[in-house]
C-alpha cells in the first residue's frame, strides 16, 4: 500500500497538478494539507471518479486537511484532541484495512509558529503563534502515546513545518531564527521520536540535499535552496511494514506547482 502526504497549497489552485500527480503516482492513500476549502466546497466528485474514498476537515481559506483512500475509511475523526476551543483544521484520522493489516492513518498540518518574539536575552517567547506552536505539539505528543499504547500499526504523516537537522536545509544558517528549526521547535518534534517513531525517510536515506519545499520566491527551486519538512512517523508496528520510501522532487518544477512535494511510504500491507 503506497501512503503518500502532500501539503497542495490550496485545492482550488492545484487541483489540475493533484489530479495529474494521482494519475500518474497512483497512491492507494493521500494525505492532503492546506486545501483552503470548506468541505462543502471541495470537488470531491473529480477524486471519487479516480476511485479514491475522500474525507475532508476544512475550513474557509485557511488550513484544512483531507485523506483520498482507494480503500474504506473506518472510524473517521477530526482535529486534534486536547483543546476544544481549537477550531483550526489540522488534523484528520482515519483507519484503513489492507489485505494482511489495518493502519491507523493520520493527517496533520501542523502551526508555522511565525513570527517568534524573543525576550532580551534572546531566548524565544513562548506567546502568540510560536505558544500555539508548541502548546499544539504538546498535543501531538499526547495523541502519539496513545498511538503507541494501542495495537494498531499507526503512522502520522503531514506538514510538520519542522526542519528536524541542518542538513535538512540547503541554508540552515537562514533559519537560525525562525519557528520552523528554532531547537524548542526541534526539540518537541525530537521528543516525539523518542517515544519511539521512525522517521521514514532518515531509516531509508541518508545525507543532504533531500528537501520537500522551495519557497517561490528568489528562485528557490532553480536554486535547489530548500527544506525538508514534510515527514512520516510511523509507530514501530508500522515501521515493520515499511518497504519503501521517498519524495517527488520533480513535480516542484512542474505548471503551477504547490511550493511543497509530495513524500510517501510504501508498506506491506
Amino acid at each position: 500500500m503506497k501512503i503518500a502526504t502532500f501539503n497542495i497549497n490550496g485545492i482550488k489552485a492545484r487541483v489540475g497538478a493533484l489530479a495529474d500527480w494521482l494519475d500518474e503516482a497512483q497512491p492507494d492513500v493521500a494525505l492532503l494539507q492546506e486545501i483552503k476549502s470548506v468541505d462543502e466546497a471541495f470537488p470531491r466528485e473529480l477524486f471519487e471518479e479516480r476511485g479514491y474514498n475522500v474525507e475532508t476537515h476544512g475550513m474557509k481559506s485557511f488550513n484544512g486537511v483531507a485523506i483520498l483512500s482507494k480503500h474504506p475509511l473506518e472510524d473517521v475523526s477530526r482535529g486534534l484532541p486536547g483543546d476544544d476551543s481549537d477550531e483550526q483544521a489540522r488534523w484528520i484520522e482515519a483507519t484503513v484495512v489492507g489485505e494482511t493489516a489495518a493502519v491507523r492513518l493520520c493527517g496533520l498540518y501542523l502551526p508555522n509558529g511565525n513570527p517568534v518574539e524573543f525576550d532580551a536575552e534572546g531566548q524565544p517567547i513562548r506567546d502568540g503563534k510560536y505558544g500555539y506552536k508548541l502548546d499544539w505539539m504538546d498535543r501531538l505528543h499526547a495523541r502519539a502515546q496513545q498511538l503507541l499504547a494501542d495495537e494498531t500499526p499507526a503512522l502520522m504523516a503531514g506538514d510538520y513545518n519542522i526542519i528536524p537537522q541542518a542538513e535538512d536545509a540547503a541554508k540552515p544558517q537562514a533559519w537560525e531564527k525562525d519557528a520552523l528549526y528554532l531547537q524548542q521547535s526541534r526539540d518537541a518534534f525530537r521528543r516525539i521520536l523518542n517515544l519511539g517513531f521512525t522517521e521514514a525517510f532518515r531509516a531509508r536515506v541518508q545525507g543532504p540535499g533531500h528537501y520537500s519545499f522551495w519557497d517561490y520566491q528568489a528562485g528557490a527551486w532553480q536554486r535547489n535552496n530548500g527544506i525538508r519538512i514534510d515527514h512520516v512517523l510511523m509507530t514501530p508496528s508500522c515501521a515493520d511494514l515499511m518497504v519503501d520510501c521517498g519524495i517527488d522532487r520533480d513535480i516542484r518544477g512542474r505548471d503551477k506547482p504547490s511550493d511543497h512535494v509530495p513524500v510517501w511510504v510504501e508498506l506491506a500491507l
